[in-house]
């Protein structure tokens, strides 16, 4: 059975492959910053607005492709129980860092299963992760290593390239903390009836 990745992420299709998940990719082209802005204004938690943004993503493939599996997945920082957002620049990148420097966090990792337009499964994990203290040298220095479209698209820290060197400690899933729980993505499809 071939699924739908609903996500521009490389990576995520990369671990679909490595478990040998059969898929394609169609992305959604949902305006992500849009929906988290009106998200916040309705003081939804992290979690929940990883959780909506996976789901609005599988929902709007799933329209266009009915009797298809469409995944579609989300991943944000939360910091103190706010949310931190992708940097828009390599200064916005820094300011990030700071914030997260020496700082105990979470990055939350929502996916979505769609069916002709409905989400028919759902699953978030939540990973700890506790950075080290860097000085603001050390942290513009890890950032120069970073192309700034890759910093842009992922994220200030590359957990799957250099990024493992900022942690002190990482608690959770490798793959869900590299954007798919994949494990619980499997199990589903395992058990799928069509």
């Amino acid at each position: 059975m071939k699924i739908i990745l609903a996500s521009k992420s490389g990576v995520r299709k990369e671990i679909l492959d490595k478990y040998k998940v059969d898929s394609e990719v169609i992305i959604s082209n949902v305006d992500e910053d849009q929906i988290k802005e009106s998200l916040l204004e309705q003081k939804a938690t992290p979690l929940n607005i990883s959780k909506n943004l996976a789901e609005i993503k599988s929902i709007k493939v799933s329209n266009k492709n009915p009797d298809r599996l469409v995944l579609g997945a989300d991943s944000v920082i939360s910091l103190s129980n706010k949310l931190i957002n992708k940097p828009k620049s390599r200064s916005e990148a820094l300011d990030i860092l700071k914030q997260l420097n020496g700082s105990k966090h979470f990055l939350i990792s929502s996916v979505c299963i769609s069916k002709n337009g409905a989400m028919i499964w759902n699953h978030s994990e939540s990973s700890e992760l506790k950075m080290k203290n860097f000085s603001e040298k050390e942290l513009i220095k890890y950032l120069d290593t970073i192309k700034t479209d890759i910093l842009l698209r992922y994220g200030v820290y590359q957990v799957e390239a250099g990024g493992l060197t900022l942690f002190e400690y990482i608690k959770g899933d490798k793959d869900s903390i590299m954007g798919l729980p994949i494990k619980q993505i499997m199990n589903y499809i395992k058990n799928y009836k069509i």
